[in-house]
This record gives C-alpha cells, structure tokens and sequence, in this order.
C-alpha cells in the first residue's frame, strides 16, 4: 500500500544556519539512500517556506487566491514522501526514521487506491488491495 508521508517543520532549510541545513540536507540524503536500497521509496521532495505558498478558494463561483499556507500554524509542511510499505505499522516505522521527526512531525496518510478512485482519476483499472 501507498503512504504519504507529509513532514511538518518549524523550521525549513532556508531558516536555518548553513552549517544546520547542510547537516539536515544529508540527514536526509541517507535516510532516502535507505528507503531506495529497502524498496520503499516511491518519490519525495522538499517544498519551499510556507510564504511561497498561495491558497485558491472557489466561493459561489467566485475564485479567490491569497498568499500564504491554507492554515496559519507554528509549524509549515515541508516536504513529502511517497512511500511502498506493507501496512500502517511498517509505514510508521519508516516515517519514524524521517529526520524531521525529531524536531516537527511527520503525518502518515494512505493513498486511496481503489478501483473507483483510480477510474476517476484515468490511473486505470489497478485492481485495489486493502
């Protein structure tokens, strides 16, 4: 089953001292290295600061576009990653090893894959293992 690891930071590489983010970037750099050696990997990035972001709304057909995150809090989604795992618990543990989660935290949500979803979507007719 597909997971998507969604990284919630206080702190986003650009916030923090070079000698930090460097230290972070190859945190990270080994951790994905594992879960590609492991087979579990899917895909991943980084997204830039939460004052990148812009929030598009559609209100009795009006489309309303503001600057910033959907939700103004302490912490600002980071980055993701898509993961293979064989269930919720394995999923946990690989996001367990995430480096962020020491300091923020990281959300673990299932991808639907069922066969409705993915006709909808034209992802064709994968047939749907729960």
């Amino acid at each position: 089953m597909k997971y998507l690891c969604l990284i919630c930071a206080e702190t986003v590489m650009e916030q923090m001292p070079a000698a930090e983010a460097e230290q972070r970037y190859e945190e990270y750099r080994e951790f994905t290295r594992d879960i590609r050696q492991g087979g579990y990997y899917l895909d991943c990035n980084r997204l830039l600061p939460a004052d990148s972001a812009t929030t598009v709304r559609v209100r009795s057909g009006k489309v309303t576009v503001t600057d910033g995150p959907c939700a103004e809090t302490k912490e600002q989604l980071g980055g993701y990653y898509l993961i293979e795992a064989r269930d919720l618990n394995e999923a946990i543990s690989i996001a367990a090893r995430i480096p962020e989660v020491r300091k923020g935290c990281v959300e673990v949500r299932p991808v639907a894959e069922d066969s409705r979803t993915l006709a909808v979507l034209g992802l064709g007719s994968r047939e749907y293992h729960p």
